[in-house]
């Protein structure tokens, strides 16, 4: 162990010298975490849809998405795309993102009230059922019908009257009715309504349970690619033939909707790293095939009203950022925020590192060098005896002189600085035989 002591650099000696910088790179690292840019929130607040919908299972899927990297997202149920439009928006509300079905939203008072947009999801079919022994083709034919639109604050209201307007039919043309779907269906199969209007994704069992229901039309919007040219928020789907049931041939041939899409809609205070994870779900939840869609088709930013955020736009434009590909999202998301830090720490401690080594030198060498001002306080002693007592004060200093070789002997110092220290020991040595010289000199008349 001694060998190793003496033939190593001292690390407790370069630690001391780095010290400062240290504590100096700490510091700025600490202030520009909380200060620069605020880490990520660790609870996100959204607003679903009604339980057991298409938007609350679709929910749970992005909660447990999120959950992989240590975030909780918090769900709350509600009516449908209007009343989530209306919460994110709600400067009193919480709720930071939500589902939104395009055509439910005014963009430009979205945009005044800071709202943005995380790209479409998936499409969301206008079906519209009806009771009929013929097949219509227009729907100004419903005049006088009594037309469900389900529940108040599902978003599908706004839509559906403008595609009424578009016919030359006024609300006042037509009986509405607000029921929940599921119990619009059972009213529509019962006959107690003419009408059923909903928006569902491709894979709803209420919609799977009117095609196989005798008695109830699909209607098909032959006009579909006018509808498209007249309302941006739509688009042209086709359902194909046999689709629900090949072996049934459900459909019986192909029917064209026309579909808004589903936007994940956030406020603009979103933390930009999470607007990441959150387009990293939704590829893994939507970028599947269905029966309106092709494989990776959506997440996209397209078929959107409110403007795509920036940040979401590089999501579309280059993928998963690069960190977050080979590193946990923390991690990735401490350098990410820091690296300017980093590079502007290096810029200014690049520099100063100059400094340690000489600091250091100073550090090994200060061990030595501070004996010599012990060894100088005997020889003044030397210099200046008086012309009594001058025995007992040589005798003195030789004492002293016998501590400071003592202490010295026992200075740890690297072997690459050896030479110094015994360089003091010659010194003490060669002040010793100073005063025994001294010792046996006559003295001074």
């Amino acid at each position: 162990m001694q060998k190793i002591k003496f033939t190593l650099f001292s690390l407790r000696a370069l630690l001391l010298a780095a010290l400062p910088f240290i504590m100096t790179a700490v510091v700025v690292c600490g202030l520009a975490y909380w200060l620069v840019d605020p880490a990520p929130p660790r609870v996100i607040d959204m607003s679903t849809g009604p339980a057991n919908s298409a938007y609350a299972r679709f929910a749970q899927l992005y909660a447990q998405e999120l959950a992989k990297n240590k975030i909780t997202l918090r769900l709350q149920t509600s009516e449908g795309s209007q009343e989530n439009f209306d919460r994110i928006r709600s400067p009193d509300s919480q709720i930071e993102v939500g589902f939104v079905r395009s055509g439910s939203t005014d963009p430009d008072s979205a945009q005044e009230q800071g709202l943005i947009s995380l790209g479409s999801l998936f499409y969301e079919p206008i079906w519209v059922f009806y009771h009929s022994r013929q097949e219509l083709s227009n729907l100004s034919q419903f005049k006088g019908k009594r037309i469900n639109l389900g529940a108040e604050g599902n978003g599908i209201g706004r839509i559906f009257r403008q595609i009424l307007a578009a016919n030359h039919l006024q609300e006042a043309d037509v009986q509405i009715q607000r029921s929940p779907d599921q119990d619009a269906a059972d009213a529509l199969l019962r006959g107690d309504t003419d009408v059923l209007v909903l928006s569902a994704g491709s894979d709803s069992p209420l919609v799977q349970r009117l095609m196989q229901s005798s008695g109830i039309r699909l209607f098909d919007f032959v006009q579909a690619e006018a509808y498209t040219r007249r309302f941006p928020y739509l688009s042209q789907v086709t359902l194909a033939r046999g689709m629900i049931d090949i072996g049934k041939d459900i459909p019986a041939r192909d029917y064209h909707l026309i579909s808004p899409t589903v936007t994940l809609v956030a406020h603009e205070s979103l933390h930009p790293a999470l607007i990441a994870l959150l387009l990293q779900a939704a590829q893994k939840i939507h970028s599947r095939a269905d029966w309106l869609s092709h494989r990776a088709e959506f997440p996209s930013d397209r078929y959107t009203e409110i403007p795509v955020s920036a940040d979401a736009e590089k999501f579309y434009q280059h993928g998963i950022p690069v960190l977050q590909r080979y590193l946990p999202f923390w991690i990735a998301n401490f350098i990410e925020r820091m690296w300017f830090v980093i590079v502007a720490l290096g810029a200014l401690l690049l520099p100063l590192s100059k400094i340690i080594p000489p600091l250091y030198v100073w550090r090994i060498r200060s061990r030595v060098y501070r004996w010599y001002g012990q060894l100088r306080l005997v020889e003044q002693v030397m210099d200046e005896l008086p012309a009594s007592g001058r025995t007992q004060l040589l005798q003195q200093q030789l004492s002293r002189l016998d501590e400071i070789e003592d202490k010295v002997n026992r200075i740890s110092i690297p072997l690459s600085y050896a030479e110094e220290l015994y360089g003091l020991r010659s010194h003490i040595d060669f002040v010793r035989k100073r005063i025994l010289s001294l010792m046996t000199e006559p003295p001074p008349v």
